[in-house]
């Protein structure tokens, strides 16, 4: 079977929308420290950024690397869905040096919904994203260290990491990678539209 160009662009940019960045340099943990992903666990221990419709009763959790053009595209995704509900951005590092001080800089934004769309918009231009400074306060590089031993304490093996209850089932779902508008709005239990 032949496919011509526009077939196979299509057919890369649904891989991409499927994929997902995996750490370079954290070893995964055992099996014997996996720790159960909970709504409750994540808010709790985990130190974001919120977006989105801040007063809704269901929050979507979202782990995310700063370097990885898949949580770039699941941001793209979940913007339509931000007049509905709430979403946490949680940043860790897992990738390289950059996704430290990138993340810290989107966690202390005063405008983290403006600067994590430039951002974003940068990364999947294949510019690197934001500039940030390589100082990091130790409280902040604190709470990504916290934020990425949670996410490795789940057992999860790549990034974007999403964690939320079920609007209408009321389950906790847990999946890993980007996906559509629609996609993230069936899991989260809420209409795309």
């Amino acid at each position: 079977m032949r496919l011509n160009r526009r077939s196979m662009a299509a057919l890369v940019g649904m891989a991409m929308l499927l994929a997902a960045c995996s750490p370079k340099d954290t070893p995964s943990p055992t099996k014997t420290t996996k720790q159960e992903v909970s709504v409750q666990a994540v808010a709790a221990q985990a130190k974001g950024f919120t977006v989105g419709a801040v007063m809704s009763a269901n929050t979507v959790y979202v782990f995310f690397d700063p370097q990885c053009p898949h949580c770039g595209h699941l941001w793209q995704a979940s913007t339509p869905l931000h007049r509905k509900v709430k979403f946490v951005w949680i940043p860790v590092a897992w990738i390289n040096a950059s996704s430290l001080s990138q993340g810290a800089a989107l966690l202390t934004a005063t405008n983290p919904l403006e600067l994590m769309t430039e951002h974003e918009a940068s990364l999947l231009a294949g510019k690197g994203g934001i500039s940030a400074p390589s100082g990091v306060g130790s409280d902040i590089e604190q709470s990504i260290k916290s934020n990425t031993k949670l996410l490795n304490g789940f057992g999860a093996e790549s990034v974007p990491f999403i964690v939320v209850k079920n609007a209408v089932t009321g389950q906790t779902i847990s999946k890993d990678g980007a996906m559509t508008t629609a996609a993230l709005a069936e899991m989260i239990g809420v209409d795309p539209s």
